[in-house]
């Protein structure tokens, strides 16, 4: 695998782990029952089942009954009663009748009423509970169930503890199906709920219909028929303890106080959630720890692959919407289909997969600016270098056509000068040259493509685009050439033979990108433009001219740049003939040489030679002037109808 994959891949697994790992610690787990706690409180519809009654005993039954607690067991066996003859389907009370109460007439009206009760078909829960004790060897559990009596007259009992999670707020039903609320629902036949594994909240406290136990014990108070097929709870519904009265309250923490609603519920009220979740089959499953491996896989193979190819901003945007659908997938599971889909896990493992792909993509970033930045400080000016890096788009790698303009330079007699030199002289010497013109290559904004021997290739319009790259380039060459002579002075000081140097300029179509293997590439320009530069260089010493330009070159400059038209040559490989020129100040010359060119192709000998010999007498020793005004005379003696070519192959200059 290449190396960019397997480094994002090993950065989003590490990442993977670090969650995984913060996953196991305790405030994990009360974030993620922070989360289950908004989704109850914004998917509790705020109100139980109409067939489910709560008889609370409250401050206003104690005002009313004027006992204190606990109430005669004859009060409760009136109770009991009234609700069968009303037409109660079920009673239960979430009160432990554990102990007797002192006086065996009490116990023995409520044991008559239970069985009055059970003789006409409707079912009775009591409560029962578990105590803790400890010893010095172990921690023990001690049942604490209802009266035998009371069991006898046909009572069933069910343990009505719950067990509240770290934060003490009661999520899970109880385990087992001993509880209160599982003897109840199977005395009614309906035990649809009992593979739930979290609580399904109707609402927080008051979400049932609850009435006060007063209401039910005197007549008149409730509607008859009232109770006709309802279930009945009876318990204790004070959220601050009545302790004046002996009653202690008897409340839980729910998930409604996480958006500031009631936090207590009365253990009456949450006995009928529990009963509630049972008879609709409704409580909440636990999604399979697969679903979420699932969905982190999926948002891993799509993060992983977005951050190789995306901008970063699109990668961040897949990840909110990846975040945002898994936090809307674990509410739909949530309030449409009762599953619990933790969906903190998988969120943060996105978050984590997100910052692990933008970890490697700004490593990688790093990476290829270095190689960028090294690539290019050798060839190219430094602020061409910072553009390429904070803009790595410009550098399109693996090569493209452009137009650019090339520069090739050589120095006449340098072969003969290194073999008098010794090789540090001779590297001595390049190096001063090579030293004085690339900052003239780069303060133009060319590239310095490679040093061959005592030559350099250079090139303008790439890797950035330059409009003016023909100007650019010729600027550079007429700088170069005055560059030159304080060098040769130099050199002449030192002893050493005095050197020239030979530029050739030409504009054209290349391939310009990286070229090479994976192990060793160089940014080069490939094409036939290229040789045709390096011809015009070598040019340079039939026409005794620095620096030899192309006619597309001049046809890309602007009026300020003088160029002398020399000749019209013909290269190897080409039939039409190329128009070379060299920059000249002085307009004269420039004029002359353009007529006798002109004249040349028009066969006109006579001004030909006239226009030469203007020019010859400017220029007494100028080559290009004498060979053209051979080829005139030639000319001259030719008979009208001979064959004739104003231009010259240039490998026969």
């Amino acid at each position: 695998m290449p190396r960019a994959p397997l480094m994002r891949w090993g950065v989003a697994l590490l990442a993977l782990a670090l969650i995984w790992a913060a996953s196991l610690t305790r405030p994990w787990h009360a974030l993620e029952f922070k989360t289950f706690d908004l989704w109850s409180t914004l998917a509790a519809p705020g109100r139980g089942a109409p067939a489910l009654v709560i008889l609370a005993i409250d401050e206003p039954s104690l005002q009313q009954v004027g006992l204190p607690w606990p109430f005669p067991r004859s009060l409760h066996a009136r109770l009991i009663d009234r609700l069968v003859q009303d037409g109660a389907a079920a009673i239960a009370f979430d009160v432990v009748f554990a102990e007797p109460s002192g006086d065996p007439a009490q116990d023995a009206a409520l044991a008559a009423a239970i069985a009055r009760a059970t003789r006409a078909g409707v079912p009775l829960v009591l409560a029962s509970a578990r105590e803790q004790a400890r010893n010095a060897n172990a921690l023990l559990w001690t049942e604490v169930a209802p009266l035998p009596q009371l069991l006898a007259a046909g009572a069933r009992t069910g343990d009505a503890g719950v067990q509240p999670d770290e934060d003490f707020v009661v999520r899970r039903p109880p385990a087992g199906e001993d509880s209160f609320s599982a003897s109840l629902a199977r005395a009614l036949g309906r035990d649809g709920g009992a593979n739930a594994e979290l609580i399904a909240y109707r609402g927080p406290r008051g979400s049932f219909d609850t009435r006060s136990y007063y209401q039910a014990v005197e007549p008149g108070l409730l509607p008859a028929g009232f109770f006709q097929g309802k279930v009945v709870l009876v318990g204790q519904a004070l959220v601050a303890g009545g302790g004046s009265q002996g009653l202690q309250a008897d409340t839980f923490n729910s998930p409604f106080g996480l958006l500031g609603g009631e936090r207590l519920m009365p253990g009456v009220e949450l006995q009928a959630t529990l009963l509630d979740n049972r008879l609709q089959g409704d409580g909440l499953r636990i999604a399979p720890a697969a679903a979420g491996m699932v969905l982190v896989l999926l948002a891993a193979a799509l993060l992983l692959g977005a951050g190789a190819r995306w901008h970063p901003g699109a990668t961040a945007a897949l990840t909110a919407a990846l975040v945002l659908g898994t936090l809307a997938l674990s509410w739909w599971l949530f309030s449409r289909q009762r599953w619990w889909l933790a969906p903190l896990w998988p969120a943060a493992s996105m978050l984590a997969l997100y910052a692990a792909t933008a970890l490697t993509a700004w490593a990688a970033a790093r990476r290829r600016a270095r190689q960028t930045r090294e690539m290019f400080a050798h060839y190219v000016p430094p602020e061409v270098v910072a553009r390429l890096v904070e803009q790595p788009g410009l550098l399109h790698l693996g090569g493209e056509v452009r137009e650019v303009t090339l520069l090739f330079t050589d120095l006449a007699g340098f072969t003969a000068m290194a073999e008098r030199l010794s090789a540090e002289q001779t590297v001595e010497v390049l190096t001063a040259y090579f030293d004085a013109m690339t900052p003239l290559i780069h303060a133009s904004g060319g590239t310095v493509d490679k040093y061959i021997g005592d030559a350099i290739m250079a090139f303008w319009g790439a890797p950035l685009a330059d409009a003016a790259h023909a100007a650019h380039a010729v600027h550079a060459a007429v700088a170069m050439q005055q560059a030159m002579q304080p060098l040769a002075e130099h050199l002449r000081a030192r002893g050493l033979p005095a050197l020239r140097m030979r530029i050739g300029v030409h504009t054209g179509r290349v391939v310009v990108g990286n070229v090479g293997s994976r192990q060793r590439f160089a940014y080069t320009a490939i094409g036939d433009a290229v040789n045709l530069a390096a011809r015009l260089e070598g040019a340079n010493k039939a026409f005794g001219t620095g620096i030899l330009v192309s006619a597309q070159t001049a046809a890309r400059l602007p009026p300020d740049i003088a160029l002398r038209p020399l000749d019209d040559v013909i290269v190897q490989g080409r039939s039409t003939p190329v128009r070379v020129f060299t920059p000249c100040a002085d307009a004269e010359v420039c004029r002359l040489s353009r007529a006798a060119l002109d004249a040349l192709h028009a066969r006109d000998a006579p001004s030909a030679q006239a226009h030469l010999a203007a020019l010859l007498a400017r220029l007494p020793s100028d080559r290009a002037a004498q060979r053209l005004a051979e080829r005139a005379r030639a000319l001259a003696q030719l008979p009208a109808d001979a064959p004739w070519s104003a231009a010259v192959a240039l490998d026969k200059l």
